[in-house]
This record gives C-alpha cells, sequence and structure tokens, in this order.
C-alpha cells in the first residue's frame, strides 16, 4: 500500500518553457537548456562521487558561466540573474493539479524531493501556484547528495515516518528513477521528453505521458 509519493520538480511538474525563452535570447540551439541542465547534473553527480557538496545554485551558476565561456558570448550579472531567476518562476503543467488532486482524494501524501534548495523549492511551488497541494518538501541540501544518490530518498522516508515500500517516485528523468528504485521505491515514469529511457537502468513499474493517468495507474495498483 502506496502512503506517500515522491515528485521529482524540476521538468516533472515544472515546464522548462519559460526558461528556454530565456536561453533563445542568446543562443540559437534548440538544445542548449537541455546541455546547461546536463553539465550541472554532470557536476552534482561527480561532487557526490567525490564526497563533495556545493549546493545547486553554485553549480547553475557555474554551469551557465561555462556555458556563455563555452561559446564565446559575455555574460553579465544582470543576463545571469535574468536567467537563473526565470528558473524560480516555471509553471507547473496542466496535468498535475488534477493528479495532485487525485492523490490527496485517496489520503496519499503528496511530497517534493529536489536537487533545488529549500528555499528555491518553496519559491518555485508558490510560484508555479501549486505549494498548497503539498504535504511537505524536501531538498538534498538536507543530506548534502544529490538525486540519484539513495541517501536522499531514504532521508526523506525517515522523516516522514515511511518504509521504502510504501513510497513511490515519479519523475521524467530516468537516472532519478534508477537512483529511487535502488533505494527501494517504486517507480514511475512521466514522458516529457522524446527521449528513450536508458535500457541499463532499472526500468520504472509504471509509464504515461499523462500525469493523472499515471496517477490512475499508481492508484489501482495500491
Amino acid at each position: 500500500m502506496k502512503k506517500a509519493v515522491f515528485f521529482d520538480m524540476n521538468e516533472t511538474l515544472l515546464n522548462l518553457s519559460l526558461l528556454k525563452s530565456e536561453f533563445d535570447k542568446y543562443f540559437d540551439d534548440a538544445y542548449v537548456v537541455k546541455y546547461w541542465f546536463t553539465k550541472l547534473l554532470h557536476s552534482s553527480t561527480v561532487m557526490g562521487t567525490m564526497d563533495s557538496y556545493k549546493n545547486f545554485g553554485e553549480l547553475a551558476d557555474a554551469g551557465l558561466e561555462n556555458l556563455f565561456f563555452e561559446n564565446d558570448k559575455p555574460l553579465t550579472s544582470e543576463t545571469k540573474a535574468q536567467i537563473l531567476g526565470a528558473f524560480k518562476k516555471l509553471p507547473a503543467y496542466n496535468d498535475v493539479i488534477p493528479a495532485v488532486e487525485l492523490l490527496k482524494a485517496h489520503d496519499i501524501r503528496v511530497i517534493a524531493v529536489s536537487n533545488s534548495s529549500l528555499e528555491m523549492i518553496k519559491e518555485q511551488l508558490t510560484n508555479a501556484e501549486i505549494i498548497d497541494y503539498f504535504d511537505s518538501y524536501y531538498s538534498v541540501d538536507a543530506v548534502k547528495k544529490y538525486k540519484p544518490f539513495k541517501d536522499i530518498y531514504h532521508y526523506v522516508a525517515q522523516q516522514e515516518g515511511l518504509q521504502v515500500h510504501e513510497i513511490a517516485m515519479v519523475a521524467t528523468h530516468d537516472w532519478d528513477l534508477f537512483g529511487a528504485k535502488k533505494a527501494g521505491l517504486s517507480t514511475a515514469y512521466i514522458k516529457r521528453k522524446t527521449e528513450i529511457y536508458n535500457p541499463y537502468y532499472l526500468q520504472p513499474d509504471l509509464i504515461s505521458s499523462d500525469l493523472k493517468d499515471l496517477i490512475q495507474q499508481l492508484i489501482q495498483a495500491n
């Protein structure tokens, strides 16, 4: 019986379109946001592997500077603030509220678990007008190790008084779900992107391109 659903935030709940529009002002490249985000995640994984830690904002800042440097473009403090500011104002996908309302109706806890700082999570959920639907939210700052390392999944489970088999993790990132699965959670993949789920990662228990449908599957399997 699932008692809680952990949600990833960026790209899973929040649409990156606003962020992309900011990058489009400086780059003529449809994949520039994905490239920046991949560099950011690479840094967080390397830091975790080496038992070192810098918060997500610091890594995002460094990744942005590197991106502009690689493309021989000047990066002013104003431009940096504008781009990173957009990251805080991402809108929720249209299927998010119907999905979380369904969970609330079935007394299943709704919990955000993100690589972002606690302050950033609160700001993002507030700006996306979905914070009232969440029972709680957690940052990897609490364990100083990013997803997909097991630490944060186990930490949140402990804080919430849950066993890992009572939790489902929802994300659009296969690496996040791989980490959650290795930590003992069941997993649900929301297809937000045109990508192949990595065949060498542990595969998700549930899959859908609509979040409400994915949650309905989860409830029916409960």
